[in-house]
């Protein structure tokens, strides 16, 4: 019980996360006590625990403000000084996981996680929902915002994708530790809830592989279980995409080749993984130059477009069954040209 308290509890490295600690007057702060102070409940979830002899319901324990949001995310002393006078202390921050500077708002009784993003975190986070979208993937919905958390920083919100816990987001860490590194075995896992569980997991592992993802773990990856029966119903959208692609620069040409993203996807394509609708002479899906440029454009984001394109081409050419690479190239295995309708059909597909 302990250890999957700790799970819940919001990075105490975080500066701001000792802010809000010293705002609601936290006398232990630790992760456990800091956890038990709210009940161990989530935005994303109905789990939460309560002493044995308590009357408490979950109506009492969920979150419907959103008071010390600001604070969470900005760490200002405005922000500070506005809730120092605030009686509630029951903040769905101390339950908000992950190494980044964010917080839950609320808007019109919808949840919103805001993070924090300089401008290539921010474009790159942004640009993946978009390409994933347009490749008929089940992505997370994200906005940037347009407010500055500071100068040079800004904030990106995604819309909670359990619609206030009508599902349960359950990470993988709690079915399978923290190896996710290894797609077989995780496939292989995830195969057991059904085939399009699992041919979802290839869609996001694709996605990692083309545009360099290398912060896929365990609590950003996930199911969606029934709230009453616990049953899994389908993978959580792909989300938490900005340490990918440029957030920590653009790279270097030398390294437009293979890496160990590439060669893992590879590996897992070669096992046999079933991929929905694709075949062995139609392995991947489309991903042009054109459609490239007309994604980083919807951004509205200002980037190195061609040394970009050129990046994920490069990247989406060496993303093959290695067997069937022939002089010719690459693009004389695809029997499909790139073809919006088919993408389109994808997308209904995975809803």
């Amino acid at each position: 019980m302990n250890s999957w308290l700790c799970t819940r509890a919001i990075d105490a490295h975080r500066p701001n996360s000792r802010l809000l600690k010293k705002a609601l007057r936290l006398a232990e702060r630790d992760d456990i006590s800091t956890v038990l102070s709210v009940h161990a409940a989530t935005v994303t979830d109905t789990y939460w625990v309560k002493d044995a002899d308590s009357n408490l319901s979950w109506d009492d324990v969920r979150f419907k403000k959103d008071y010390f949001s600001t604070l969470a995310l900005k760490g200002d002393y405005n922000s500070f000084a506005a809730v120092g006078a605030l009686q509630n202390n029951q903040t769905q921050e101390l339950t908000n996981i992950g190494n980044f500077e964010k917080c839950w708002r609320l808007k019109d009784g919808v949840w919103w996680l805001y993070k924090q993003a300089d401008a290539l975190e921010l474009f790159s986070e942004y640009f993946i929902s978009l390409l994933g979208k347009r490749l008929g993937f089940d992505m997370a919905e994200y906005i940037p915002c347009s407010d500055y958390v500071r100068p040079k920083t800004r904030a990106i919100k995604t819309r909670d994708f359990t619609s206030g816990a009508s599902v349960n987001f359950e990470p993988l860490h709690a079915i399978m530790g923290e190896d996710v590194e290894d797609y077989t075995r995780t496939y292989t896992v995830l195969r057991q809830f059904g085939e399009d569980i699992a041919s979802d997991y290839v869609f996001i592992i694709f996605m990692d592989a083309l545009c360099a993802n290398l912060d896929r773990h365990s609590f950003n990856l996930g199911v969606l279980r029934d709230v009453d029966t616990g049953k899994v119903l389908r993978l959580a959208p792909n989300f938490d995409n900005n340490m990918a692609l440029i957030s920590r620069g653009y790279p270097a040409k030398r390294s437009y080749g293979s890496d160990m993203l590439i060669s893992d996807f590879n590996t897992l394509l070669a096992s046999g993984a079933y991929w929905k609708g694709y075949s062995e002479t139609r392995t991947l899906p489309a991903v042009s130059e054109k459609l490239l440029r007309e994604v980083m454009l919807a951004t509205g984001l200002k980037v190195r477009t061609n040394d970009l394109i050129a990046y994920l081409m490069a990247r989406y050419q060496k993303i093959h069954f290695q067997e069937n690479i022939c002089q010719g190239g690459f693009h004389q295995t695809m029997k499909f040209p790139y073809n919006w309708k088919l993408s389109l059909h994808f997308s209904v597909l995975l809803q």
